[in-house]
């Protein structure tokens, strides 16, 4: 792949998302960096159908030393949506990406998520879709709105629902943990979240 960085800042082994899945560089040519793709990320995200020639959206993994202006995006696709809606809004775009409800789970109202590695927020949530706003810098610095309806794209749901359900799932099945220990409902209900 030829980024849009200089490829002789990287180094093998450096992390870089292609279309919001993480890849390692294993090679680094004077243009181009060169990455491995396992049989896990072909089935699991849209790298399996790219094409020579075809854009892709480019990044490198932020420094922890970096400013963080968006949510947490690791490049470890949850799984494919695909676009079903696609409309002009006065100077932007609402985009609404269909997916299964093991993903729209976690997702909420005015909450993150990860569309071929493009975090954006949530304007609204369905059963089985989210919908996006495209606002036109994100528009031009991505390929996002060069995809169309019916289009698949890689998703990242925000993790904080993944590990707040982990949490309590493991609580739940523990029978020898004991009342006042652990993460339950009630401390997330005393903290704010949830009714």
């Amino acid at each position: 792949i030829v980024p849009p960085f200089d490829s002789m800042e990287c180094e093998i082994g450096d992390s870089v998302s292609i279309d919001g899945v993480c890849l390692t560089i294993t090679d680094i040519k004077q243009d181009a960096i060169v990455m491995d793709v396992s049989e896990e990320s072909i089935s699991r995200t849209t790298l399996g159908i790219l094409r020579q020639g075809k854009r892709v959206n480019v990044e490198r993994a932020l420094k922890l030393s970096d400013r963080l202006g968006g949510h947490l995006v690791l490049g470890h696709v949850d799984g494919v949506g695909k676009i079903v809606r696609k409309q002009p809004r006065q100077r932007s775009w609402t985009i609404r990406v269909s997916m299964a409800s093991g993903l729209t789970r976690y997702t909420v109202e005015k909450g993150s998520i990860a569309i071929d590695g493009i975090s954006l927020t949530i304007n609204k949530c369905f059963a089985d879709a989210v919908e996006a706003n495209v606002i036109p810098k994100t528009a031009q610095s991505t390929t996002l709105l060069s995809k169309g309806v019916g289009d698949e794209v890689n998703i990242e749901t925000d993790l904080i629902g993944k590990y707040i359900e982990r949490l309590m799932g493991q609580r739940s099945s523990s029978r020898q943990a004991s009342a006042s220990s652990g993460l339950d409902g009630n401390i997330l209900k005393n903290l704010g979240f949830g009714e």
